[in-house]
């Protein structure tokens, strides 16, 4: 799979810059946007829009939701270069979400650099990650693909669906942050990934199954296997920021114990408070509540984690939800090579050490 992401990547983002130039002129603006009611400010929006867009994704990013959605269109049959401006709805989205995130949670790192907003200021940072929830409308609007009216709709109403479920997950993620107990179950947090990155996950497989016109049934099982493999992603994420930290992982691109100086509620948090001694749980609570930790602190905090078991936990419970994903797929008709791209995929996002 690593061999895939790296083989379409450069198409993927020559196709990115198609939508969002990294020079923008007057021609492109009014192409683009329409003709101005009396004059846009190419430079200005040069530095407000495209050039720290491009900054952001010149540092990296695997590209995994645009090539997962090149992948499905191959095997539902269409030319994959046929729909490479679809691909860059679901990676836009992405890394909008990020932008808006990193300003959200106060982060200083993203990538192994700062954090857009510590560069160009929230204004600017808010700007244009509320601009990437929109630019990629625009494709569907242009319509590359020449869809019909009914697909066009279907992926409209499909979008807007996902991404509003996608604000409900960082909705009660930014709720959890700000509340000082940590109050919720397991099941209220496996929720907030489905929605927060598993609504992505899902955009990718049914925008897929969408344009290339499948039965709901099978828009239906590529849906439910992205959202699991999503979840069990973001599980992998947040146990990677543990591992990174302590030594064990290849480089991360954000801080040293990123999560536990936020304050975040991750599954291995809910865990250990659940399976600690009340005297540990306690003082992880603490740790957690403080406005700043020191390393010492934050190596305390992974010390709790790893004596309750609570790393471990989470790696069992990602690669079940991997197995999950490769099951909803199981009663699909897939070819073998498709097949072994896509069970490789489940266990990518478990295992990878950056």
């Amino acid at each position: 799979m690593r061999e895939t992401l790296a083989d379409w990547r450069p198409a993927i983002d020559e196709a990115i810059a198609d939508l969002v130039p990294r020079e923008i002129d007057a021609a492109y603006l009014e192409s683009f946007f329409g003709v101005p009611t009396y004059e846009y400010d190419p430079v200005g929006l040069q530095r407000a829009l495209s050039t720290p867009l491009w900054e952001l994704l010149d540092r990296g990013g695997k590209r995994w939701r645009a090539v997962l959605f090149l992948v499905f269109v191959e095997e539902f049959g269409a030319d994959p270069a046929e729909y490479l401006p679809y691909a860059c709805i679901p990676e836009i989205l992405h890394n909008g979400t990020i932008i808006v995130d990193d300003v959200e949670d106060e982060a200083t790192i993203r990538r192994g650099e700062p954090a857009l907003h510590r560069i160009y200021g929230r204004d600017v940072a808010l700007n244009v990650g509320n601009a990437m929830y929109f630019l990629p409308l625009k494709i569907i609007a242009q319509d590359p693909a020449d869809l019909p009216a009914d697909r066009r709709l279907a992926a409209y109403e499909m979008l807007m669906h996902e991404l509003n479920r996608t604000h409900l997950g960082q909705g009660m993620d930014i709720a959890w942050h700000n509340e000082r107990e940590v109050r919720v179950g397991i099941e209220e947090y496996l929720e907030m990934c489905a929605c927060k990155t598993g609504c992505l996950g899902r955009i990718v497989a049914r925008l897929a199954a969408i344009v290339t016109d499948q039965p709901p049934s099978v828009e239906d099982a590529v849906a439910k296997y992205a959202e699991l493999t999503a979840v069990a992603f973001q599980i992998g994420d947040d146990i990677l920021d543990v591992e990174h930290s302590l030594g064990r992982a290849g480089e991360f691109g954000k801080a040293f114990g990123n999560d536990i100086r936020e304050g975040k509620k991750t599954l291995m948090v809910i865990h250990a408070i659940r399976e600690s001694e009340r005297e540990r749980a306690r003082r992880l609570q603490n740790i957690l509540e403080k406005d700043e930790n020191t390393d010492d602190e934050v190596l305390e905090a992974f010390s709790i984690l790893e004596d309750a078991g609570s790393i471990e936990y989470a790696r069992e419970r990602a690669l079940e939800l991997a197995a999950q994903a490769r099951a909803a797929i199981d009663g699909l008709d897939f070819d073998a090579e498709t097949t072994r791209k896509l069970n490789e995929f489940t266990e990518f996002v478990i295992e990878r050490d950056e």
